[in-house]
């Protein structure tokens, strides 16, 4: 599948169209994705149009849009249809939608062109820098949003590849190097996680974390008796503390790294040690990996 064209760009993009509606008062803010060949297609709207917009493609260079793209940088006519520094392809579509000016920002993640985000208006009135300020802070935000679901989705597949099924009781644990990779790729994932907004995304995560806490952890407390992971639950703020805490992280870089007090760190953490029935953070790690918690 394209990346460029997935149905999570576009919900991404209708949300910060939204956002920036609100903060800028626009009567229309507008965009889409890029596909694979540089064409840019209009499928985003927060306001009224005509309906001479809606699905448009834009061909690289031409008009405000495909220019945005091939140029990668932002644009502004206070006068699309008077305006000599664009192609006039799509005034048609523009003089439809009554449009004047417009602002468009390019989304350029890793190196490339993912979509266009417009605000609009349909007076002579000229954009001022506060709105162009606004549309190209908010598509900044967004590349970010992007890169994180990139580098989510790239962890995932990686890991859906590699990761085992669930041992099974007496099985042998993973090699030393692998058991450690599993279980800094649990932490990072965990700490990944809460960079992205995206319902579908974070279930991948807690699937392929649940593998993890699977795959490498002794599911048996030394007695041998069978402990059933609903036994000691632990919330999902928990798990993420003590995740790092297994990874030999202070509650220092816990907390900058899940963007949270040192305080809040030792509170969560006194709470998994409680449930879990221990008596420091290292019997809680164990505790929670042989409850199968943990990878």
């Amino acid at each position: 599948m394209n990346r460029s064209v997935a149905a999570d760009d576009q919900t991404r993009i209708q949300r910060t169209l939204a956002r920036l509606r609100d903060a800028t008062d626009l009567p229309l803010t507008f965009g889409g994705a890029v596909n694979s060949g540089m064409q840019l297609q209009l499928t985003q709207f927060v306001g009224a149009i005509a309906g001479a917009l809606r699905g448009a493609v834009l061909d690289p260079g031409r008009g405000l849009g495909g220019k945005v793209v091939t140029l990668r940088r932002p644009q502004l006519v206070n006068d699309y249809v008077g305006s000599q520094g664009i192609s006039h392809h799509y005034d048609h579509i523009i003089q439809a939608e009554c449009l004047r000016a417009l602002v468009a920002v390019p989304l350029v993640v890793r190196g490339r062109v993912r979509g266009v985000l417009y605000g609009a208006v349909r007076s002579a009135t000229p954009l001022g820098d506060r709105i162009v300020h606004s549309v190209m802070e908010m598509a900044r935000e967004l590349e970010q949003d992007l890169a994180v679901d990139d580098e989510l989705a790239r962890r995932l597949r990686w890991l859906d590849e590699r990761v085992p099924e669930p041992r099974a009781t007496g099985a042998p644990e993973p090699a030393g190097t692998h058991r450690e990779q599993l279980r800094e790729a649990y932490a990072e994932l965990r700490v990944l996680a809460h960079n992205t907004d995206d319902p579908t995304l974070r279930e991948r995560i807690e699937a392929v974390c649940h593998k993890l806490s699977t795959a490498g952890g002794d599911t048996r407390p030394a007695d041998g008796a069978a402990v059933r992971r609903e036994e000691a639950p632990l919330s999902a703020r928990e798990l993420d503390v003590l995740a790092c805490v297994a990874l030999g992280w202070t509650n220092p870089q816990v907390a900058a790294d899940l963007g949270i007090t040192v305080e809040t760190v030792k509170s969560y953490l006194r709470s998994a040690t409680r449930k879990l029935q221990a008596r420091s953070r290292l019997e809680a790690v164990v505790a929670a990996r042989r409850r199968g918690l943990l990878p």
